[in-house]
């Protein structure tokens, strides 16, 4: 893209508004952390949360974003069905789709995947140190990462993940009580370009490392839609054909 890639940030942040713990380890809030973290001369950034007049996500708003991120956890279905369609519609013209940590059970990650999303979970007083795997360092999303990323204290997701096979695979996390687990994981659904990425639990400063901020930039710019035509995705009635139609007469 020749302008800036406009991202706007989209955070449920009720953890940081309700819970004290969590604002002290948040007090920006997880957007504002995502914000500063990933700031960037080819980045154009706004955030939203669930106070927001609807929602921080207006027509005006989707229309200008490039990519969406999305952190979502306790208020998954006080989204409205309505605002879900307006967004996946967005993803399917072409805006690029960052779901974060537990935005995986959040309605639109489903709608757009088609199943439950569900997985397996542990909290465990402290965290337990998780290890995310580059298993392809030659994807976009893993440029300019060492091999392997650990993150010091994290929440357990574990297989069974019931999601569709991704269509790149991207990081695969072990965690410290020795489940693994498909982390970084890459779909496309029409012209859009999606991205899940589960470290991030609201409880630990995962998203102040530097490590992971390298990890949602990369995303961002590679969920960046390529299409700057303006073209949509439409059905379309051809009454006239390109070629000239064969006839039958005459045919063995």
């Amino acid at each position: 893209m020749t302008r800036p890639i406009r991202i706007t940030i989209w955070n449920e942040n009720w953890h940081e508004t309700k819970q004290p713990e969590i604002r002290a380890v948040y007090p920006e809030g997880i957007h504002g952390a995502i914000a500063n973290g990933i700031a960037a001369e080819d980045f154009q950034i706004r955030t939203a949360t669930f106070f927001d007049p609807e929602f921080g996500l207006t027509d005006e708003v989707l229309a200008e974003t490039d990519v969406l991120f999305w952190w979502g956890h306790v208020v998954h279905k006080e989204i409205p069905d309505e605002l879900v369609t307006r967004v996946q519609k967005r993803v399917l013209d072409g805006m690029g789709l960052v779901v974060l940590h537990s935005g995986h059970h959040s309605k639109l990650f489903a709608r757009l995947m088609g199943t439950s999303c569900n997985l397996s979970w542990r909290e465990h007083e402290g965290g337990e140190r998780e290890r995310v795997w580059v298993i392809d360092p030659a994807h976009p999303i893993a440029q300019g990462l060492p091999e392997s990323i650990v993150v010091p204290q994290s929440e357990m997701y574990g297989e069974p993940f019931d999601i569709p096979q991704p269509d790149h695979l991207v990081f695969v996390s072990w965690v410290e009580g020795g489940e693994v687990f498909r982390s970084g994981c890459c779909y496309h659904r029409g012209r859009g370009r999606i991205f899940y990425f589960s470290p991030g639990h609201e409880s630990f400063p995962i998203y102040f490392m530097p490590e992971i901020h390298r990890v949602l930039s990369n995303a961002a710019r590679w969920c960046a839609s390529p299409h700057e035509d303006g073209t949509r995705m439409v059905n379309r009635h051809r009454p006239v054909p390109l070629e000239t139609i064969r006839s039958d007469e005459g045919s063995p």
